[in-house]
């Protein structure tokens, strides 16, 4: 086997670890419930608003929203809307809005209101000059910005915040919806160990009878997410070697949090046969860090691809995916950057024997961190705390009925078509409430 061979081979391993954590048909017992902590709602304030482009007025989805001078944060849905909660010690609360390819904005809190909620971005477009490109070849850039990790990212243990959404829908309805508050213990990007986390808080939802005799479970819940970070787990996306299989141009510049940017665009050479990744880098000009990633798995193959993601289905049934979109944002702080956002979307359409109509699911992860702080001590959970890479989040509906579930933690704002969800979930928790 040639050296070319056996790096697509060990990558091919690396991305059905990450996928088959991802995907699974199955019926598992493996499930994991949340313990309900009850949370002081009373010493914050939520401000609520939308992020929209100033001259388009179209709402930008995955803006960063950050509280100036904390580390808590959030990010704007699909719909450009966010909602934060900020405690009210800080009496005169201004956050941080970016975006990439915009002017980063800095707003008054107090000026946000019902009223008068939108806070406008304006693009910023511009073409690095050849000097100050250092570096001339795109694949070097790349090979230089994964070198960079221990020099870039956090070299400590961070204690870190984050909300876990996951959704399944068929064709246009949800049939599962799933939220979750984390406690991550990052590990620092100077070694291998896994992340651990913690599930805090949970709710789950989900209607068998639209699933009909088809269950989907995703496999590892909030670990699918944590996995896309990039320079923690080169290993299962790109790593220095991996990148030979590639070819990397120079795209139009651009900036983020008003600080200049590389575009770099990457796509599998024409010799490689397996299903790899085609997307674009945003890399930082100055630190030559990963600022964000937003990529897809080559699916012209569909045979092949399908084999990634299956842990295990029914004989009779044809499992064809459709969509495998990611999405990686970084945030930087004190010269620092960390993991900030990562979503992942799915479609796969289900041709089971004998069935006039086939079935179309499309399934979304995302994680966005809300807080953070430095581990200093080196603390950790005892195993029996500790969630499963392999977990599936089990059904409890009843946190969908109470409308402080999430007391103090951030969240991602649920776009409407969710929220629409999340209402015909507490009627029906009603009505049943009543029925008993």
């Amino acid at each position: 086997m040639t050296l070319q061979k056996k790096l697509i081979s060990s990558k091919k391993k690396n991305l059905l670890y990450i996928l088959l954590l991802i995907f699974s048909i199955s019926f598992n017992s493996n499930l994991v419930f949340a313990q309900t902590v009850a949370q002081d709602t009373i010493g914050f304030k939520q401000y609520s608003g939308t992020v929209i482009d100033g001259k388009s007025k179209k709402e930008l989805e995955f803006a960063t929203v950050t509280v100036n001078g904390t580390n808590i944060s959030t990010i704007t849905n699909t719909q450009g809307a966010f909602s934060i909660k900020v405690p009210k010690t800080i009496t005169d609360p201004k956050i941080t809005v970016s975006y990439l390819g915009y002017t980063s904005q800095v707003t008054d809190l107090k000026f946000l209101n019902e009223e008068n909620n939108a806070i406008k971005l304006e693009t910023y477009i511009e073409e690095l000059s050849e000097i100050e490109i250092a570096v001339k070849d795109a694949k070097s850039l790349v090979v230089e910005m994964l070198k960079r990790r221990e020099q870039n990212y956090f070299s400590n243990q961070t204690t870190m915040t984050g909300f876990y959404r996951e959704t399944i829908k068929k064709r246009r309805s949800y049939v599962s919806l799933s939220e979750a508050v984390v406690e991550i213990y990052k590990q620092p990007y100077t070694n291998s160990k896994n992340d651990i986390l913690k599930l805090f808080k949970a709710r789950k939802s989900t209607d068998y009878n639209k699933l009909d005799t088809i269950t989907l479970k995703l496999q590892g819940g909030p670990f699918s997410t944590l996995y896309m970070d990039i320079i923690k787990n080169p290993d299962m996306f790109f790593t220095e070697d991996g990148v030979n299989s590639y070819d990397f141009n120079f795209e139009t510049s651009t900036k983020i949090d008003n600080k200049p940017v590389y575009v770099v665009s990457f796509s599998p050479k024409k010799h490689v046969e397996e299903p790899l990744f085609i997307g674009k880098f945003y890399i930082d000009a100055k630190s030559i860090a990963l600022k964000s990633a937003s990529f897809q798995l080559d699916l012209s193959n569909t045979e092949k691809a399908a084999r990634l993601f299956i842990v295990k289905k029914p004989n009779r049934a044809d499992v064809i995916p459709t969509e495998a979109t990611y999405h990686v944002d970084y945030r930087e702080k004190n010269g620092e950057w960390f993991y900030g956002y990562s979503r992942i979307q799915l479609g796969f359409k289900i041709d089971y024997d004998k069935r006039l109509f086939n079935s179309v699911y499309y399934l979304t992860m995302e994680m966005a961190i809300t807080d953070w702080e430095k581990n200093n001590e080196s603390m950790s959970l005892k195993y029996r705390d500790r969630l499963k890479s392999t977990a599936i989040l089990t059904d409890e509906a009843s946190g969908f009925s109470d409308p402080e579930f999430w007391g103090e933690y951030n969240v991602i704002e649920p776009e409407k078509p969710i929220e629409s969800a999340i209402k015909k979930i507490q009627k029906q928790l009603e009505k049943s409430n009543k029925n008993n």
